[in-house]
C-alpha cells in the first residue's frame, strides 16, 4: 500500500525500533521476578484491552466480513509469532540479558529473507548470503564469554536456542500474513493476532505443571512498574507502530530498520542495566548490524 506521507513506513519502522528497545529494558527488569509465560500473557491481555477502545475510536470492529481463512491465518500467526515467539524471547532475555539477546535476535533478518524467498517469491543475492553469515558470526562471537563471567555454559546455550527459535517464530508469524497485512485494517489485524497468541498461552499454562507458581510470579508488586510500562510500550504502542511500518513499506526495508533496535538495546542495557561493553559484544553488534543491512539491501 502506498504511504500517504513520503517515507512514512520507514519512519514508523525506525520509531518502533526505539520503542521496542525501551520496552526490552523494562521487560528485562520485570523478568527478574515474573515468569516469561506470565509476562507474555499479561502484555497480550493489556494490549488487547487497550486496543478495543482504540478500534472503537477509529471506527473499526473486531468482526469483519472476511473469509474464515483470513481469521485462521491471523490466529495462527498470533500463536506462532506472539504466543511462542515472545515467550521464547522473554526466556532468552532472562538467561542472556538484554545486550546478548538483542544480538541473537538479529537472526530474525535471515529468517525473514529465507521465508520471503520461499513464500513471497523474492530472490536471494550474494550480498544477502554474506550478510546472513555476518549475523551468524556476530552471534557466535558475542556469546563466547570468558569463564569468569557469571553466565554458565548451559544457561548460555539455552538462552541462545531460545533466541534462535524466537526469531524463527517471529519471522514465520509476520511473513505468513504479509499479503493480508497490505489490504487489512491495522488495528483489527493486530487484535486478532493477539487473540491467537493469548489462546495459545492459556492452553500452555493450563497444561503446565507449575502453573500456580507462574501465575503467582505476576503478583509481585516489586515488578509491577516494569511489567505494566514494558507491556504498554512493547505490546501496545510498539506493535501498532511496527505493523504500520510493515504496511507502508517493503517487508525487507521495514525489517531492516526494525533491527536497529539492537543498537538501542545495546546502549540502553549498558546505561540502565549496567551490562558490560566488552570487546566481544561490541564486535558482535557491529557485525550484526552490518549483516542486517546486507541481508535487506544486498
Amino acid at each position: 500500500m502506498e504511504a500517504p506521507i513520503p517515507y512514512l513506513g520507514e519512519g514508523l519502522s525506525l520509531l518502533s525500533a526505539v520503542l521496542w528497545a525501551v520496552a526490552v529494558i523494562l521487560f528485562r527488569k520485570s523478568g527478574e521476578k515474573v515468569h516469561p509465560l506470565a509476562l507474555n500473557m499479561f502484555k497480550n491481555t493489556l494490549a488487547f484491552v487497550l486496543l478495543l477502545p482504540t478500534m472503537w475510536l477509529f471506527g473499526e470492529t473486531l468482526i469483519r466480513p472476511v473469509p474464515s481463512s483470513a481469521y485462521i491465518l491471523l490466529l495462527l500467526s498470533g500463536v506462532i509469532g506472539i504466543g511462542l515467539g515472545d515467550t521464547l524471547f522473554f526466556t532468552s532475555l532472562n538467561l542472556l540479558g538484554a545486550g546478548l539477546t538483542g544480538i541473537v535476535i538479529c537472526l530474525y533478518s535471515p529468517f525473514i529473507i529465507m521465508l520471503s524467498v520461499l513464500w513471497l517469491g523474492e530472490s536471494l543475492a550474494l550480498l544477502q548470503v554474506i550478510g546472513a553469515f555476518l549475523i551468524i558470526s556476530a552471534v557466535l562471537i558475542a556469546t563466547i564469554e570468558k569463564r569468569d563471567e557469571r553466565i554458565s555454559n548451559s544457561r548460555l546455550l539455552l538462552g541462545i536456542l531460545s533466541g534462535v527459535f524466537s526469531s524463527a517464530c517471529m519471522a514465520v508469524g509476520i511473513v505468513m500474513i504479509k499479503p493480508l497485512l497490505e489490504r487489512s485494517p491495522l488495528l483489527w489485524l493486530t487484535e486478532v493476532r493477539l487473540v491467537g497468541g493469548s489462546v495459545a498461552l492459556v492452553l500452555i499454562l493450563l497444561l503446565h505443571p507449575r502453573r500456580r507458581r507462574i501465575v503467582n510470579s505476576l503478583i509481585s508488586r516489586q515488578s509491577w512498574q516494569y511489567t505494566i510500562s514494558g507491556s504498554f510500550f512493547g505490546a501496545y504502542v510498539a506493535m501498532i507502530v511496527w505493523l504500520a511500518g510493515m504496511k507502508y513499506t517493503l517487508a525487507s526495508i521495514a525489517s531492516a530498520l526494525n533491527q536497529t533496535s539492537t543498537i538501542f538495546i545495546f546502549i540502553l542495557a549498558g546505561i540502565f542495566l549496567k551490562e558490560p561493553f566488552n570487546v566481544r559484544r561490541t564486535i558482535g553488534i557491529i557485525l550484526a548490524v552490518m549483516g542486517v543491512f546486507l541481508v535487506f539491501f544486498g
